[in-house]
Parts: C-alpha cells; structure tokens; sequence
C-alpha cells in the first residue's frame, strides 16, 4: 500500500489504461527502483542517497565514538546495523552496504587510516614501479568482511528493500593509491599518466580493473541486487584522457562482469556509473553497456536527456539540503521537471555532507516520492507513453 496507491492514480484516467497499469506493476515481482534501473514501468521514482549510511545520523556518530572508520568496516555486524540505520529512519527504496571504495587497495597490502578533518591517508603511497610489483596480488578472500557483511544485511532487510553493493573505479583508487590521499589537484597520480614510460600506468589500472570484477562479483553473489562504480576524481581528468583512459576499462569491467555473472542467471543485475565531472562525455557513459549513468549536480539532467539513452540518477546539489524545507520541495520539482519521472533514480549528485540535518533528508526523499507521483499522474499522454 505504501509503494502504490491505485485510488489517486486511477481517479484521473480511463478505468482500461489504469487497469493496465495497475497489473503491470503489481505483477512484476522486482523492486521499484530495479525497475527504474532498467527503464520499465514505475508508479513513482525511487530514491536514495550517496552516503545516506554515514556521519550525518546521530545514531552513527554513537557508534563511530567507539570505533575507528576502517573498524567499523571490517565489522560484518556493524556494517549491517550501520547500513540499515537510514533504512529505518527514511523511507528510501535501496539501502547501500556500508564500506568503503579503499578496501580494494587495502586488500593489496596498502595500510589506510581515516584522519579527521583529513579523509583517507596511506601510510605508503605508490612512488614508482617497484612499488607497484611489491603490492599483494588482490584476493576476494581478503575481502570476506565485506561479503560477509552483504550477505547479513541482506538476511536482515528481509526484501523490504534491495541493497546496493560499490566499488571505486581504477582510476579513483589508482589516484588515490599514488596520492596517498585527497588532493586539490591529483598532480602526483596525473604525472604518472604523462610519464607512462617511467611509470606502469596500464599495469596499474588493469590489475584495479580485475579487481573491481572481482569485488563486485562477490556482492551480488552475497545478495546485492544492484552494484553502483564510484568514478569520484574522474572531474581531473581532460576529456581525452576520460575517452582514451577510463571509457574502455570502465567499458571492460561491466562486460566481464555481466559474463561472470551469467551462469548464474545474474548477468541483468543493474550497473551504476558514477563519474563526477563526467558530462563532457555523456555519449560515451551511454555506450558503457551500463543500466543507469549517474550525474553530478553540475550537469543538467534536461541535457543528459539529448545524450543518454539508458536510466539517469541524481542529481540535486548535496548543499541544496542546507536550504529551507520548502526550498527544498521546489529544486526536487525543479530536477524532476527537467529530468522526467521515467528512467529516474532520485539521488543526489554527490554523497550527503557530515554536517546535513537528518530531517531535510527526510524532506528530500519523501518530495521525491510525492511529487514523481503526482508528475506520472499529470496526463495520460505520459502514463500511455510509460508502456509503449
């Protein structure tokens, strides 16, 4: 009853269309947002937040008093209750597995502390190719933690709603490895890409490449139903290096992937791109071969529109929750009015900030639900155009 409410939809149309609309969603078993993710018929858009299980919740900051980051991680209990923290206070449509893009790195031998006010800093950074062979040769097994946490979660959540699984891109981990940490400017790591003959730039990326098939995998293995690749530090790279770099190997993961994934009947799980600052490049995300391509609050979903061809997710500026709770409701209008309900995941357009009040992201995801709803209920024009 929550997920649909046939009495407001079916008051404006023709009792046939409403009839067939009515049965075609509540006959198809899959979650609300998984049928977004592959562009069929939803009777709202659903939603969820970047970093929605994270320090803004009074609740995980309880928690994380006790508790460096990177324990809390490696703590397949913790992580359950963490992830499902927002699930319980919000009426989201995905909870995300709580973890962290830098275990791939870390499952390589590379030690990382959380600094605060700092972010994630490695003890060793990468400094030339020696560096590069003396890595560990990445293992799942090093990462059962995380699998162990998704497979819990999943058992706890019961189907109330499907959960994301992540992982960095090559590039995002690749940079953050040689830089050690954050940077303004990533000009240690892009060095490397301008001195590919000093440095192993491809071996790099490939070995990271085969690990995130690898890592994300396991997840769905474990339960998840949709896996989203965080391309963060991808806005520093130019537009040719984003083509001739990161497309092909980004291309690569999601195909192996899908194979890996195909005895197992798996190989139509839903694929997130995420690549921040990614808009000069939107033709080629949309030949990815991935389900939904992500945008950050900087590209205008009305323009996306023009060049992508799949599901789009986003894209509200994560500070626009700072404003006012009514400010709020009319940029949700204002995205959705340009984005469209259809083959929409509401999200931000990047993760929530620590310092956002809990209760405007309860204004946003709720907004999002009200006004989709009431948009695919603005004219039969629409609502025919949902199955045709």
């Amino acid at each position: 009853p929550q997920l649909f409410r046939p009495p407001a939809l079916i008051s404006n149309y023709k009792v046939t269309v409403n009839i067939t609309l009515y049965t075609m969603v509540m006959n198809n078993p899959d979650p609300l947002i998984v049928r977004a993710a592959r562009g069929e018929i939803v009777e709202r858009v659903p939603v969820w937040l970047m970093r929605q299980a994270g320090r803004y919740l009074p609740e995980f900051k309880e928690i994380f008093k006790q508790h460096s980051f990177f324990e809390l991680c490696k703590n397949p209990e913790l992580c359950c209750e963490l992830t499902l923290q927002p699930v319980n206070r919000f009426n989201v449509d995905a909870a995300i597995i709580f973890s962290d893009i830098l275990v791939i790195p870390q499952a390589m031998g590379m030690k990382c502390t959380l600094k605060a006010n700092v972010g994630p800093c490695f003890e060793e950074p990468l400094r030339n190719a020696e560096d590069v062979k003396a890595l560990d040769e990445f293992s799942v097994v090093n990462l059962q933690y995380v699998y162990d946490a998704v497979k819990l979660t999943c058992e706890r959540l019961k189907k109330r709603v499907p959960l994301i699984g992540f992982s960095g891109g090559p590039w995002t981990l690749f940079s953050y490895m040689v830089e050690g940490g954050t940077s303004k400017t990533y000009s240690k790591s892009k060095k490397w890409l301008y001195q590919q003959s000093s440095y192993p730039v491809s071996e790099l990326l490939t070995t990271l490449s085969n690990a995130i098939v690898d890592h994300l995998y396991q997840q769905i293995l474990h339960g998840c139903e949709l896996v989203q690749i965080f391309e963060s530090n991808s806005e520093y790279l130019t537009p040719a290096m984003f083509r001739e770099l990161l497309i092909p190997r980004l291309r690569s993961i999601i195909s192996s992937l899908r194979a890996r994934l195909a005895p197992h009947n798996l190989s139509n799980t839903p694929i997130i791109v995420f690549c921040k600052g990614g808009a000069h490049s939107l033709t080629h995300l949309d030949g990815l071969g991935a389900d939904v391509i992500a945008l950050d609050w900087t590209c205008d979903p009305e323009l996306a529109r023009d060049f992508v061809s799949h599901s789009l997710q986003g894209n509200l500026d994560p500070c626009a929750l700072y404003g006012s709770h009514d400010n709020i409701r009319q940029r949700v209008r204002d995205m959705l009015t340009r984005s469209g309900c259809r083959r929409m995941i509401g999200n931000l357009g990047h993760g929530l900030y620590p310092d956002t009040d809990p209760d405007k992201v309860g204004t946003f995801v709720d907004a999002l639900h009200e006004i989709s709803e009431e948009m695919l209920g603005s004219s039969n024009e629409e609502l025919q155009s949902l199955y045709t």
